[in-house]
């Protein structure tokens, strides 16, 4: 499932600004206490022992005793149009592999959570994307029987529990390979909104159904848990066993069908031209359209249908967890051939209303699916269904085997990423058959880390954006997150979900592949993993003994940090020293690890004499302790010593991350000149003081979403800042100051905001910072010189009346501010300026670089307004 597709990375990026906030203020260590770092609880031994037996091995492999059941399905059903409803009978032959004899079993009724009374209503609010958005009665049951061994059918003794039926057997299933069947008849109304996972939605031409939990399914029994039987409430997903899938849909004659698996009767229910340009394309690579939007509107014409208007499409599937299908007569459809290893192909197909059908849009969702599967199969494993279906439908984003719902209005790079993402999700889990509902970073973390491989190699990297993981700490790091190791219904808020399933697991997969083991001893690994649990259900010990043992690598210390608790890493340059004095005898350079997690080191060391030398620490540095002395072979003065040149890995304040030793000022340059100087440079004191009000609206983009941020500054003591996505045209943060009125909203819901986060907001409400500077009561020192990319910046370190310390950059050539690095306990907020632009006489820098949103964000001034005469109205 994609996390909320079209502002996902939005919502991460507007996390981590709230949480900036609270950041800046809050003591992570005692004043004693230089870190939190314990080297016995990092590389401790005990850690997965207890979790290895005969079914699951310490190697990382299937045991010797590993079992799991089968359930095979026989289904046919009849989509009501006028009723919206659907009316089915479901076989299922169950099959006991496990060592025990069964008294019992359970089943899933996913559309009972749809009921009011429902648990999953009493969890979720109605306009939750998990909520229950209009009630249905849920699943009605016809008639329930079972046939046990060689015995004729008879009526089930059976209790519903909330999305649970349990049948109790009049006598046990036999162990090892003995066999029964179920048979359910039922019916259910289709909910419009389906808990954004099915459901129908009324395009221009006609609805669109698409139907997934649409028939009664077998829980999993397993050596881990024995049944899961948790109920289906919204966050988690799903956990199920293997089969294979004979399926029949019936449904109005002028509507296509389309569902997991292949097509058995094409001949009966597709034209004579379908059937011909179907064939087409699957011998080509270039996109085949198979019903334009005039065949789509003239389609009832072309069809035989039964005395009801009706067909019945046959459908397909083996060696899979689940079935999808949809329903449309207002499908257009186009498709293509896949190439898969060892010269195997298979076909992609896109089915999407006329709406948005343009090549900006779903004209290029054929395009997506193919070149999303050939690069999953070349890379890790080969896709091992025979069609590929993509459904512009209202989901955000969802996923089942060989089919998947991706919101019909999505264009460009968002429809790029969804459809990635979910055509992903056939690696994690349909392949690697995790339990959704408890581990949902085992299927949404690792398919988040294949899809950004996958989109760096997909056409020239044409929606690759290279991530500053570095500065993604703040908000990976939050101490309001739940550990990884946490149960998606527990996590329960969306904005941590998406951290905690989604980007901190994929980021630490990247850490792993680049940082720590490299790109070859991963992917083998990572590919064995893959092999290894094909079609099976690992834990997550599988996952983790697997990859240590392929990567030859113990990883404890990794899985602890990044999965199994919410540790933290911050990793600081303390001090560089030479031996007896002098850079000739070598230099000792001090590194500290402030916090719990452990992580290699790679350090960039530049020399007075512009040697620059890069250095990998291993992570065994850390066994001895929080402080390690690195002893390197200097000649000349070092001039700076940096942690994570290329910004791998994310830490929690970069700032100290990097060590520079500053040059003397030239003489007679002091603090107060270098801040009047600026003054005047960018306009002089008359003219800056003059300005009463400005208004600035600023652009950026987070992986292809654009984004405004508009603020407006009146009489230094009135202040607005807003975030918004103008296409969806909603507001996420919004920040107001009216003397000492201070206010924030997020998602609409006003934020309470204790004393010290009212004082963070307030530093925004000066118009020109530097006339306060040299003014009473303020501190000014220079520091130095820093050389920073061949420029030379004083470095002015501020402190004002309330303790609130900061440092300033600017250019000794031109005067202008380089940079401002606002210095909290646990992080610095940094934002750099640059393309300096004259706006009513004052120079204005139209870039402003800033991590306030926890990771580096470029903004891009397209509009300001200087003593305007802006209402006071605004600041209400």
């Amino acid at each position: 499932m994609k996390f909320l597709m079209n502002f996902s990375a939005f919502l991460l990026l507007i996390g981590g600004f709230t949480n900036h906030v609270v950041a800046q203020e809050n003591t992570q260590l005692n004043k004693e206490q230089k870190s939190t770092f314990n080297k016995y609880e990092a590389f401790s031994p005990l850690f997965m022992t207890d979790q290895v037996n005969g079914f699951h091995s310490a190697t990382g492999n299937p045991g010797s005793e590993y079992w799991q059941n089968r359930a095979n399905y026989k289904i046919k059903a009849t989509l009501d149009t006028i009723h919206q409803k659907i009316d089915g009978s479901v076989t299922i032959k169950y099959i006991n592999n496990s060592p025990y004899n069964l008294e019992f079993l359970w089943l899933q009724l996913d559309q009972n959570t749809f009921k009011k009374e429902s648990r999953g209503s009493a969890l979720y609010p109605a306009n939750d994307r998990n909520g229950v958005h209009t009630y249905t009665n849920g699943y009605e049951l016809k008639n329930v029987a079972i046939k046990m061994d060689r015995g004729s059918k008879q009526k089930a003794d059976y209790i519903v529990s909330d999305s649970r039926l349990q049948i109790r057997l009049p006598e046990t299933l036999k162990a090892k390979g003995k066999d029964m069947e179920i048979t359910i008849n039922y019916s259910f109304d289709i909910p419009e909104h389906g808990k954004d996972r099915m459901g129908r939605v009324l395009t221009k031409n006609g609805w669109i159904y698409t139907l997934a939990q649409w028939y009664p399914r077998m829980e999993v029994m397993d050596e881990v848990d024995g049944w899961n039987t948790l109920p289906y409430l919204g966050t988690g997903e799903f956990y199920l066993d293997y089969g294979d899938f004979d399926y029949e849909i019936t449904a109005p004659a002028d509507m296509i069908v389309v569902g997991s698996g292949l097509l058995q009767n094409p001949k009966e229910v597709l034209t004579q031209y379908e059937q011909k340009q179907l064939e087409k394309a699957q011998k080509s690579d270039k996109t085949v359209s198979i019903q334009s939007v005039k065949q789509m509107l003239d389609r009832a014409d072309h069809h035989k249908a039964d005395k009801n208007g009706m067909l019945t499409w046959h459908f397909k599937i083996e060696q899979s967890r689940d079935i999808s299908w949809a329903a449309s007569n207002a499908f257009i459809w186009d498709a293509a051939k896949i190439n898969l290893p060892k010269g195997k192909t298979a076909l992609a197909q896109s089915l999407y209303p006329v709406e948005n059908s343009g090549i900006d849009g779903y004209g290029r969702s054929t395009e997506y699916i193919k070149n999303s599967i050939e690069l999953y199969s070349n890379k890790w494993f080969s896709y091992t269904y025979p069609v590929a279906t993509n459904v512009g439908a209202h989901e955000g984003g969802m996923e089942y085997p060989g089919i998947v719902f991706c919101n019909y209005k999505s264009k460009g790079e968002n429809l790029w990423g969804v459809i990635n993402h979910e055509f992903g999700h056939n690696w994690f889990p349909m392949v690697v058959g995790s339990n959704e509902r408890k581990f949902a970073w085992m299927d949404e973390g690792f398919n988040t880390f294949i899809n950004d491989v996958d989109t760096k190699e997909f056409n020239n990297g044409e929606y690759y954006h290279t991530a500053d993981l570095q500065s993604m700490g703040i908000r990976l790091f939050n101490e309001q997150l739940d550990p990884v190791f946490t149960v998606p219904d527990v996590i329960h808020n969306q904005g941590n979900l998406g951290v905690e399933a989604y980007y901190k697991p994929s980021t630490a997969l990247q850490i792993l592949r680049n940082t720590v083991l490299g790109q070859d001893r991963f992917d083998y690994a990572f590919k064995t993993y893959i092999k290894r649990w094909a079609f099976k259900h690992p834990t997550p010990w599988d996952f983790f003994n697997t990859m240590n043992s392929a990567a030859g690598e113990d990883l404890t210390w990794f899985w602890k940090g990044w999965f199994m608790n919410n540790w933290k890493l911050d990793q600081a340059v303390e001090g560089v020293k030479y031996v007896k004095g002098d850079p000739k005898n070598g230099a000792l350079i001090t590194l500290l690890n402030k916090n719990k997690m452990a992580m290699p080191v790679t350090l960039k060391i530049t020399e007075a004499n512009n040697t620059t030398k890069t250095v990998k620490l291993p992570v065994e540095v850390w066994m001895t302790g929080p402080e390690y002395v690195y002893n390197y072979e200097s000649t000349t003065k070092i001039i700076s010593v940096e942690i994570d040149p290329n910004h791998e890995v994310p830490d929690l304040n970069p700032a100290n991350n990097t060590l520079t030793v500053l040059l003397d000022a030239p003489a007679g340059i002091t603090a107060k000149s270098v801040i009047n100087n600026y003054i005047q440079t960018i306009g002089g004191q008359n003219k800056l003081e003059n300005v009463k009000d400005i208004a600035t609206s600023m652009n950026t983009n987070i992986q292809g979403t654009a984004i405004k941020i508009e603020t407006m500054k009146k009489d230094s003591n009135k202040y607005f800042m807003s975030i918004s996505i103008p296409a969806s045209n909603q507001v996420f943060v919004k920040y107001v100051v009216n003397g000492d009125q201070v206010s924030a909203m997020s998602n609409g819901v006003v934020q309470p905001l204790d004393t010290k986060q009212k004082q963070v907001i307030l530093k925004e409400v000066v118009i020109f910072p530097e006339l306060e500077y040299v003014q009473k009561g303020y501190k000014t020192e220079l520091l130095g010189v820093q050389v920073t990319n061949g420029e030379q910046l004083y470095v002015v370190k501020i402190t004002s009346p309330n303790g609130d310390v900061s440092k300033n950059y600017y250019n000794v050539t031109s005067g202008l501010k380089y940079k401002h690095e606002a210095l909290g306990k646990t992080g610095n907020s940094i934002t750099e300026y640059a393309d300096y632009k004259t706006v009513d006489g004052i120079k204005i820098p139209f870039t402003q670089t800033s991590n306030n949103f926890g990771q580096n964000i470029e903004m891009k001034i397209t509009e300001i307004k200087i003593n305007k005469g802006i209402a006071d109205s605004n600041f209400k």
